[in-house]
């Protein structure tokens, strides 16, 4: 099945579920039909509000897409911790006139209604995120067609996958934008990751499982980079983020490029859990205090996110973004899947000898055994 998984793109190119509204069904089908991968991010969705986007997908495209879901989280915070950073919050919360969200309004996101939509309406693959699911979990995915695909972020996290049956799994390197894939939320590690190509090359040592390389990844001949590192396929996130197609808020979009946001910095600031975003006024001022606590800060600070949004004030957003933001490209989707293919043809001219780039055949068995 592994190599089917590949078999179902021609290029070696997937859009990231990029949850909170930005990877929506116009999107994925333009990735899709320029030949990359597209991704539906349920995560933070009701698994209605899932159902629609998917009925909405398969009425703009025939071409295949996955869903990537959110794994439900343990009960590892401290509510006396929660409370403090409420209360450090109570200013911005008076600042947008608005009221801080219930820290304890839900844990597993919908997890097992969301899977159950999946297997009665099957999906060509789903992905997930912040864990890895049961031997039991894939087998039934497995069952109904549908290809698993699972984030790592450490070597040790890739060989849980494998254990689990999935079909491939996501190296995400520390430079990507949003939040880190790790399995458990450690405060000790302070978020730090190990470089994509480090870690797409230890993980394709590592496990007998294609790998999909996430993190940073901007450009054609960064794909041609990961691919020889020993990755299958590149997910980017980042780059489509700023296409026409993308849901996110256009001062998001601005602020890949614009002066004011110089760099990104993993933080807890807005969600409890280590994510990469554009350095902001609340992420300054914020992120040091910030909990290891999710998803109770996520619910707590979603109105104050929604209410900077609504009232134009970027330095109050949660900015996901990834280290190459800087070569956001504002281009149609289908467009940039178009340029990003001729970047890594051109790519595999420079690295001739190197089998798979010239006319992206091959690519498929690029991560399959050691």
């Amino acid at each position: 099945m592994s190599s089917a998984l590949t078999d179902l793109f021609p290029y070696p190119i997937v859009q990231a579920p990029m949850a909170g509204g930005v990877s929506v069904p116009r999107l994925a089908a333009a990735v899709g039909e320029a030949g990359g991968l597209g991704f539906l991010a349920a995560g933070y969705k009701t698994a209605d509000g899932m159902y629609q986007e998917i009925k909405q997908l398969r009425g703009l495209t025939a071409r295949p897409f996955g869903v990537n879901l959110f794994m439900p989280q343990p009960e590892t915070a401290d509510p006396s911790a929660v409370g403090v950073y409420a209360d450090q919050l109570a200013g911005e919360a008076a600042w947008y006139e608005t009221e801080l969200g219930d820290p304890e309004c839900g844990r597993d996101d919908g997890y097992d209604t969301k899977l159950a939509v999946l297997l009665d309406n099957p999906v060509p693959v789903v992905s997930f995120h912040f864990g890895v699911p049961t031997r039991e979990v894939v087998d039934s995915l497995h069952r109904v067609g549908t290809f698993a695909v699972v984030a790592a972020t450490t070597v040790e996290e890739a060989r849980a996958v494998e254990l689990s049956g999935a079909d491939a799994v996501i190296a995400q390197g520390a430079e990507a934008g949003g939040h880190q894939g790790t399995h458990r939320d450690n405060p000790e590690t302070g978020g730090a990751g190990t470089g994509l190509l480090s870690l797409v090359a230890q993980v394709r040592e590592a496990v007998n499982l294609p790998v999909i390389a996430a993190g940073g990844i901007m450009r054609g001949g960064q794909i041609a980079a990961v691919l020889a590192a020993g990755a299958s396929a590149a997910q980017l996130g980042t780059a489509f983020l700023a296409t026409s197609e993308s849901g996110a808020h256009a001062l998001h979009k601005q602020a890949l490029t614009n002066p004011l946001f110089v760099r990104t910095e993993l933080t807890r600031a807005f969600s409890g859990r280590p994510a990469r975003g554009l350095v902001n006024r609340f992420l300054r001022e914020h992120g040091p205090y910030a909990p290891a606590a999710y998803p109770e800060v996520h619910h707590l600070t979603a109105p104050l996110r929604k209410a900077a949004a609504k009232a134009g004030d970027a330095q109050g957003m949660a900015l996901w973004a990834g280290q190459g933001h800087r070569m956001a490209r504002e281009l149609p989707a289908g467009r940039l899947v178009e340029v990003l293919a001729a970047e890594l043809a051109a790519a595999g001219t420079v690295l001739s000898g190197f089998s798979g780039l010239s006319g992206f055949s091959g690519f498929a068995t690029g991560g399959a055994g050691r």
